[in-house]
């Protein structure tokens, strides 16, 4: 899939902070991904979030290629356990997208847990079995 997106001026920007589930879940999708980018449908807003390893982006169903919100400069390095909110900056580009905001934060991570409950491995696990070895 091949999606070109723009944006907007900047309008402003925000400090936030991301759920450990929520993050270390999108980063392991994404780490499965080959192509670097992971395409996640936010039905229930018929919102995109399209991510990378540097941002993920929010795409309105009606605007298709305008970006309305970014998550940028993921700070996962400053945790010192997995389980650890990660902070990040929300930059919006768009007026008034408080409420769009709340609700990403609450339907994002389901979206996510969506996304891998449907994702099916590639192969089936195998155990190699080695033989014993007499001494």
């Amino acid at each position: 899939m091949e999606i070109t997106c723009y944006r907007s001026n900047e309008t402003s920007r925000e400090t936030c902070s991301l759920p450990a589930k929520t993050y270390n879940l999108a980063i392991t999708l994404l780490a499965r991904c080959i192509s670097g980018h992971l395409f996640v449908p936010i039905r229930s807003m018929q919102y995109l979030a399209i991510l990378d390893k540097t941002e993920f982006v929010f795409i309105d169903g009606e605007n298709k290629c305008w970006i309305d919100i970014a998550w940028q400069n993921f700070q996962s390095h400053t945790r010192t356990s997995l389980d650890q909110p990660v902070a990040y900056e929300a930059v919006f580009y768009r007026e008034n997208q408080a409420k769009i905001m709340s609700r990403l934060q609450r339907e994002f991570p389901v979206a996510l847990q969506t996304l891998a409950d449907k994702e099916t491995l590639d192969s089936p696990a195998r155990i190699i079995t080695y033989p014993m070895r007499n001494n």
